[in-house]
């Protein structure tokens, strides 16, 4: 049996309409070890939060007695999956070098 649609197959309204699925996004808690405990943490945080990608957004931190006066920056964040690679991320962290000896991921959960 013939189609009896007044429209051509490749035609607009013959195409089934398909809605835009929310990009898929991860919640993250990172800590932020740094090398000794004259580290200028408030510095830290601050090139931290510098970093600027599309799909990434900081959110709340605090600092976390770590022992020996050292205290480390807890912070979360916010990424697209699609768009920040959380491994990329952590390096660009650990490039700090001057600031930072370690990072570690705490908590990650898909939004």
């Amino acid at each position: 049996m013939a189609d009896s649609s007044p429209f051509p197959a490749d035609h607009p309204l013959m195409k089934k309409q398909t809605k835009a699925k929310p990009a898929a996004k991860s919640f993250i808690t990172l800590d932020i070890k740094p090398w000794a405990e004259d580290t200028d943490m408030k510095e830290l945080e601050d090139i931290v939060r510098g970093i600027t990608k599309d799909g990434l957004v900081w959110g709340t931190s605090k600092l976390v007695e770590v022992g020996f006066g050292i205290k480390k920056l807890q912070i979360n964040l916010i990424i697209e999956d699609e768009k920040v690679s959380v491994d990329d991320l952590e390096q660009e962290i650990q490039d700090l070098e001057d600031f930072v000896q370690s990072t570690d991921i705490v908590a990650m959960q898909k939004l």
